[in-house]
């Protein structure tokens, strides 16, 4: 690759590549700093508002002693989708600092495996609700008589009803 495709002609451009590249003057700029490096690699962006417990998302509580300086402040936080133990928090596009949630501390867990942890507890709840709608519905159920022989009813004369006196009008 570095011997041959670089060094030859490219069939559109007629310029080897790696003088291409080197005689537009481009270097990639690193960070300076490992927090920057972090900056970068931590795509996923999502606006919170601080509390008095600190910082809440996707369920879970983060807290640092640095945030009750900022309670009710909008900021921005950035996480890694594959490690949801910690966060870090921007507040106007500057660092603020890595907040922490204690359920999760010292463990990683991944955004993927908190969604399968919900659904499969909601499948569970889900299975509770319809064994108890079933166990209503069996208590609510008439009972069954077809153990019993059925009983003619009595003939019962036809009950004449006695004439109302009250007068009714048209409108009623």
């Amino acid at each position: 690759m570095l011997d041959d495709y670089h060094q030859h002609p490219h069939s559109t451009t007629g310029v080897p590549p790696q003088a291409r590249w080197s005689s537009s003057g481009f270097l990639p700029r690193m960070p300076e700093s490992l927090e920057q490096l972090d900056l970068l690699l931590l795509t996923v962006a999502k606006p919170r508002q601080v509390h008095q417990d600190g910082i809440r998302f996707q369920a879970l509580r983060y807290i640092d002693p640095t945030l009750a300086a900022y309670v009710g402040e909008s900021v921005t936080i950035r996480y890694d989708p594959r490690d949801m133990a910690e966060i870090r928090v921007y507040h106007k596009d500057r660092f603020l600092c890595r907040a922490v949630c204690q359920e999760l501390a010292g463990e990683t867990v991944s955004l993927k495996d908190i969604a399968r942890a919900r659904n499969r507890r909601k499948r569970e709840l889900q299975q509770r609700i319809m064994a108890r709608r079933s166990l209503v519905d069996q208590v609510l159920a008439p009972p069954s008589v077809s153990h019993l022989s059925p009983e003619p009813l009595p003939s019962l004369a036809p009950v004449s009803l006695p004439q109302s006196t009250i007068k009714r009008y048209a409108q009623d």
